[in-house]
């Protein structure tokens, strides 16, 4: 497979993300996936195949009409990525991942609520639960657009987490801090129902953070 230098990093880049999910704990196996918006159209992680074992020509290169080459397969949830990209012109890499405690919240249904005030580099005051649908599916990726409306991350319902930005680096980042803030909700829960920080408080926090370039995706 013939390609540039630029394109072979993006590939590079995305196998080095994908094994710094599972060093950091933050996926298990070959659950999670990530994409990068790639000329016109994507470079998105194939399906079923260890990361350790990845190679760049694995990484399969989608046309935004969802067209790819037929010897390849990309993620199973390759539709969501797509439509992500699509609805978000801000958007140029999305991470997938079944952090344990996104995920314990994501069963449960629950949102994260803003206990902390780092909930604002996600976007907003909340990281919203999207619906359950099966994997893969067309319904999936409305609830997941949906619920990142003004947000860069979601909870799945019975799922896992979607974080997003302006850079895979980015990306990545945000997707620890909210299993960080999962973990730190989840262990508030344990004593009671924490207080939690105003709408207006967030909006300053969120503000202040795009200053630092924090927010911004």
């Amino acid at each position: 497979m013939s390609m540039t230098a630029d394109e072979l990093d993006r590939r590079q880049a995305i196998i080095g993300a994908c094994r710094r999910m599972n060093a950091l704990g933050i996926n298990q196996g070959t659950s999670g996936n990530i994409s990068v918006r790639h000329v016109d159209g994507l470079l998105i992680t194939p399906t079923s195949v260890p990361y350790d074992a990845m190679t760049p020509d694995q990484i399969v290169f989608m046309a935004m009409d969802g067209s790819h080459a037929p010897s390849q397969k990309p993620s199973s949830e390759w539709r969501f990525h797509l439509d992500i990209l699509k609805a978000r012109p801000d958007v140029n890499a999305v991470v997938h991942a079944h952090p344990t405690y996104c995920t314990i919240l994501a069963i449960m249904g629950m949102e994260i609520p803003p206990v902390h005030y780092m909930i604002a580099a996600a976007g907003g005051d909340s990281i919203r639960c999207a619906p359950y649908a099966t994997f893969g599916t067309m319904e999936l990726s409305e609830h997941a657009v949906r619920a990142l409306e003004g947000r860069l991350a979601c909870l799945l319902d019975h799922h896992g987490m979607i974080a997003v930005g302006k850079s895979l680096d980015k990306a990545m980042w945000l997707a620890v801090e909210v299993e960080t803030l999962a973990r730190q909700y989840h262990g508030c829960l344990q004593i009671g129902e924490p207080p939690l920080l105003s709408s207006a408080e967030i909006e300053r926090v969120r503000q202040r953070m795009s200053g630092y370039g924090m927010s911004e995706g």
